[in-house]
């Protein structure tokens, strides 16, 4: 598929398979075309040519609202409604379709402390708005998970305390996740594949170790050595 806006090309023709069950990183630099290829995954944005298929299922306008219900959304900051408390963000869903929500057991699997969900978003920390954006995608059990530069917008110490329950989520529901970020060292520790995107295209797929030992490019080995996290001071 592929994503113009007049004569910009955001996605030039690409094929992507993200195998079921794993988590898949889309990493890159701004404007390289991560989160035009989520949004058109999740049929926000209607592919300028090819299409996108979620389990066989092809997403098209007449189908995208069923496959929505499948797929959970993160994006930065949690998205929430302000007007709305932590508890009503994440059963509004659940309310519109009349499906019950297990509050308790997802405040369990996030760390989120049952005494803030009555709390409104501008009551909640960075962290506890990020967690509150993660039961709600997840309150109707999405065969799904895709999260937009989620920890982009958090501090280093919460960050790094919740890639670390990030991944243990990953691992004890085993779901089909995408998620987007700039940081080569997250991808590495929460993914399974890194897809990594350059000027609208797939540059190179693979493990970090993958991108050490074989870059495909020239600019795969430039991307590695800008991330000081992965190389000695």
């Amino acid at each position: 598929m592929s994503k113009r806006y007049g004569v910009a090309e955001a996605l030039k023709e690409t094929s992507l398979e993200i195998p079921s069950g794993q988590v898949t990183a889309l990493i890159g630099p701004s404007g390289c075309g991560k989160s035009t290829l989520l949004r058109l995954i999740l049929g926000l944005i209607v592919p300028s040519s090819g299409q996108v298929s979620i389990d066989d299922q092809v997403v098209t306008p007449a189908t995208v609202q069923e496959i929505r219900r499948k797929v959970g959304y993160v994006i930065q900051d949690g998205g929430l409604f302000p007007h709305l408390t932590a508890r009503e963000n994440i059963t509004l869903m659940g309310r519109h379709l009349s499906r019950p929500v297990d509050i308790p057991a997802l405040a369990r699997l996030v760390r989120f402390p049952e005494d803030g969900l009555d709390r409104y978003p501008l009551e909640l920390s960075g962290g506890q708005r990020q967690r509150v954006g993660l039961m709600r995608a997840l309150a109707l059990d999405p065969q799904t998970l895709l999260l937009d530069e989620p920890l982009g917008a958090l501090d280093p110490l919460v960050r790094s305390g919740l890639q670390t329950d990030l991944r243990e989520i990953f691992r004890e529901l085993r779901k089909t996740v995408v998620f987007v970020t700039h940081d080569m060292g997250e991808a590495a520790y929460l993914a399974d594949r890194i897809v990594l995107l350059r000027d609208g295209e797939i540059v190179q797929e693979g493990t970090l170790e993958d991108f050490q030992k074989h870059p495909a490019t020239p600019f795969v080995t430039e991307f590695l050595n800008a991330q000081r996290a992965l190389v000695a001071l």
